[in-house]
């Protein structure tokens, strides 16, 4: 089973960070199709996909997500923008 980060651009213009098996499902939720999205972006809907990456393991894709999570915003930024184009943006 692959594992999916992604990062979401909030309405109001905040980052979040998650990992998934389904990212369609996950988006889904996050903007409130179901009741199972992250109480930060109920928040701030609707939210878009920015940026993803698959990994092979859960721990990797954790390990990503902490790694991103310490990032500043200028850097989530420049990562975002350096991303292959097939990225949703």
């Amino acid at each position: 089973m692959a594992y999916s980060l992604y990062i979401l651009k909030c309405a109001d213009g905040t980052f979040y960070t998650g990992i998934t098996t389904d990212i369609d499902r996950r988006l889904s939720e996050h903007n409130g199709q179901s009741p199972k999205g992250a109480k930060y972006t109920a928040a701030r809907r609707p939210v878009e996909l920015v940026y993803q990456d698959s990994f092979s393991t859960r721990s990797q894709a954790l390990k990503e997500e902490i790694r991103i999570k310490k990032l500043t915003r200028t850097e989530k930024e420049e990562m975002i923008l350096a991303a292959p184009s097939e990225v949703a943006r």
